[in-house]
């Protein structure tokens, strides 16, 4: 069966609409923030000694970012 153009524009467009590729990792990031990362939030609120200090964590994604993208040893 052959469709004229606009027609087929149509029908692919009402496609993608219905198709949410993005559901599944909605669900799963929903259900680990409400089991993962807030046990280890409760975790460190009972017990700060275990936290890192936001320079330190941002000091190792520059790094590493560094390191990926081929910008080792520059400063960002």
């Amino acid at each position: 069966m052959s469709l004229p153009p606009d027609v087929r524009k149509l029908v692919a467009l009402r496609l993608l609409e219905s198709v949410d590729p993005l559901e599944p990792f909605e669900l799963a990031s929903d259900s680990w923030l409400h089991t993962d990362a807030a046990a280890a939030y409760d975790a460190l609120k009972a017990d700060a000694s275990n936290a890192i200090p936001s320079e330190t964590v941002r000091a190792s994604f520059e790094a590493k970012w560094a390191t990926r993208s081929g910008r080792a040893g520059r400063v960002l």
